[in-house]
């Protein structure tokens, strides 16, 4: 079909932008893109591409935003439970760190997790993927993590390959089995990083060549912060995981400065995540990598805290900016990167126009997608956005609604409405 008669066409072509570079939107207005066979074929002006295809299917997006959709690429999506009474725990002055530590927090959630069934954990974070969806994700970033044992871990990822089977959604996988010490390892934290390291990862590997084959491997993540992994463990972990072929990610920076960021550069990874108490020595290592800097600003704001991260720092350093939700029931229960742009835009100090390629390219680039979506491109695959504004700068500058009019996966169109989808 041909979408025509865009207000404005975002393409944000041209590959992850560095820097101050961030922002670049290639702006196509009254723009057109022709999609066939699932992939975008090519864009232009309106009148350009109606003249050259006069028989193809239209679709008017009149007066509409059309534009990438939105890649989340840091979410702890898949969990049973909730931690509401933690929430106000923390409104009565409990810190998040010493919940944690007495068996609150992440271990809350394992309990959960772990007594959960299969089909338990896939209707939960069904409605939560669904959402992300009706709000314009359309590639998201799954991480594991609430199992913190083997057979759990393997029984969240058999879910989540279940649910992109069945969705709309692109997933990206993460292994995070050190995302904080098992329960049973409390008195013995190097006990579980050397069943991370020893047991976990080279069963995972296996594991994945029988049930996902032909996938790549799912990233290797680790926690690496005070009371959960410090920086020795978290090179040994991540260190076994690339001699084993995985591709590497980091929580780096939430609470405190370990270096965190610095060894995701020596190491290679794809992305360091969180980064808010990074230091300007680790600002500058990630400006001159490839590893992706990911900002999560709906932590800081879902614990009330006030450092975010120095996302101009970044900028001026020339490093790789993206956004995600980090959607978790602990800390950050957000499903709408349109949020995260808004967010981002106020504590941040980015643009529209940054937090929105932020949220397209730089987000694909930080789960090695960037080459397929994040942008519309001819040969890429065509997930789009059409938008209910006529300006791209509605977002950021509105929050707390959705802005979404239709969300297009893989060339089909699927309209928005208040509590359900319908096929258009």
């Amino acid at each position: 079909m041909l979408i025509h008669s865009a207000a404005q066409l975002l393409t944000i072509s041209g590959g992850p932008q560095r820097g101050r570079d961030l922002g670049q939107l290639g702006i196509i207005e009254d723009g057109a893109v022709l999609i066939r066979d699932e992939k975008i074929v090519t864009v232009g002006k309106t009148s350009d591409l109606r003249a050259a295809h006069p028989n193809e299917p239209m679709h008017d997006a009149y007066g509409c935003v059309v534009m990438p959709g939105f890649v989340d690429p840091h979410t702890h999506v898949i969990w049973a439970g909730d931690r509401a009474r933690e929430f106000e725990m923390r409104l009565e002055g409990a810190k998040y760190l010493d919940i944690l530590a007495a068996g609150g927090g992440i271990i809350s959630t394992v309990r959960s997790t772990r007594t959960a069934s299969i089909e338990t954990l896939i209707a939960q974070t069904r409605s939560r993927l669904f959402r992300m969806f009706a709000h314009g994700s359309t590639t998201v970033e799954a991480k594991t993590g609430y199992g913190l044992q083997t057979a759990t871990e393997l029984r969240l990822f058999k879910a989540l390959l279940a649910l992109e089977e069945e969705s709309r959604l692109d997933l990206a996988f993460t292994f995070l089995g050190a995302h904080a010490i098992a329960p049973e390892y409390k008195d013995n934290p190097q006990g579980y990083v050397n069943l991370v390291c020893e047991t976990m990862l080279p069963i995972l590997s296996q594991w994945w060549e029988v049930h996902a084959p032909g996938r790549p491997l799912p990233f290797v993540d680790v926690f690496c912060e005070t009371k959960a992994f410090d920086l020795a463990q978290s090179r040994q972990i991540l260190t076994q995981a690339k001699g084993l072929g995985f591709p590497l990610k980091i929580h780096a920076d939430e609470f405190d400065n370990l270096g965190g960021a610095s060894l995701a550069v020596e190491l290679g990874a794809t992305s360091a995540d969180h980064l808010v108490k990074t230091s300007d020595a680790d600002i500058a290592a990630l400006g001159q990598s490839d590893t992706v800097a990911v900002s999560l600003p709906c932590t800081p704001f879902g614990l009330a805290e006030l450092d975010y991260t120095p996302a101009q720092k970044i900028l001026d350093a020339n490093g790789i900016l993206a956004l995600a939700t980090d959607c978790n029931p602990g800390t950050a229960w957000n499903e709408s990167m349109q949020f995260v742009i808004a967010l981002a835009c106020r504590a941040l100090k980015l643009t529209p126009a940054q937090a929105i390629a932020a949220s397209t390219i730089n987000s694909a680039h930080a789960i090695r997608m960037a080459d397929r979506v994040g942008s519309l491109e001819p040969g890429k695959q065509a997930d789009l956005l059409i938008l209910s504004v006529p300006d791209y700068r509605h977002l950021g500058y509105r929050f707390g609604t959705n802005l979404v009019k239709q969300v297009i996966k893989k060339g089909r169109v699927y309209s928005v409405d208040v509590g359900y989808y319908r096929t258009a």
